[in-house]
């Protein structure tokens, strides 16, 4: 991965690597304040592809209904409504597991299988970042302020045709379509991590969790100085 360096602009360039899942709620609040900083920030940087790297975890527990509570009130400040009924829905048509390094372990509250959804990611990327960026954002938006459920194949296809992302139907439809590439990306870039979301700047600088604006701006400002 490139490191922060001067391009034919006269502008640093800023490599970001994200550990998220599609089921985090914290993992949609960072995306959308990282999205602010790099927007803002384009003036002084150059950003390389936003390259998502995803995996799965498992975090909330008997902690759910405060958490609920607590991204209620967050999600308003992000001028959306966070909708409870995607974290239920279809619950008699899916286990009540989780995967973590695709095993299986028990888990509380029934979310479904996000595997889907991490393949049908990593296949959007091989389409372009932009695409894959897009992608995120469509399932979180369908998860968290839609009642969408996270396993339903439709929804998935759905959200692909939306940003564009081709082939989608054709690819889900292959269990084995995207699992080792998913698998490979979980050992490489989970290792260390302890919760998501988790940020990467220029392969040097770290953040975790939902960070604010003005997070995100000071640690590019600190990776591209340690280039000079």
């Amino acid at each position: 991965m490139a490191q922060a360096a001067a391009n034919d602009t006269g502008k640093k360039l800023i490599h970001i690597d994200i550990s998220s899942d599609s089921v985090c709620p914290w993992c949609f609040v960072g995306k959308k304040n990282l999205d602010k900083a790099i927007a803002s920030s384009k003036d002084q940087f150059d950003f390389e592809g936003v390259n998502k790297k995803e995996f799965y975890r498992s975090k909330f527990g008997s902690r759910s209904e405060q958490i609920v509570s607590r991204m209620t009130e967050v999600f308003r400040g992000l001028g959306l409504e966070y909708n409870m009924s995607g974290l239920t829905k279809e619950i008699s048509k899916v286990s009540k597991v989780f995967y973590v390094k695709m095993e299986l372990i028990s888990f509380p509250i029934c979310r479904g299988s996000t595997l889907d959804s991490h393949r049908l990611i990593n296949f959007a990327g091989q389409q372009g970042l932009d695409k894959q960026h897009d992608l995120v954002e469509e399932l979180f938006l369908g998860y968290f302020t839609q009642g969408k459920y996270i396993g339903d194949r439709e929804f998935l296809v759905e959200s692909a045709r939306k940003v564009g992302v081709e082939g989608a139907a054709q690819f889900l439809e292959n269990p084995e379509n995207g699992l080792k590439e998913v698998n490979e990306e979980l050992e490489k870039y989970s290792a260390g991590i302890t919760g998501v979301p988790h940020f990467k700047i220029n392969e040097k600088h770290q953040l975790s969790g939902g960070q604010p604006p003005e997070v995100f701006r000071k640690a590019f400002q600190v990776a591209a100085s340690d280039s000079t």
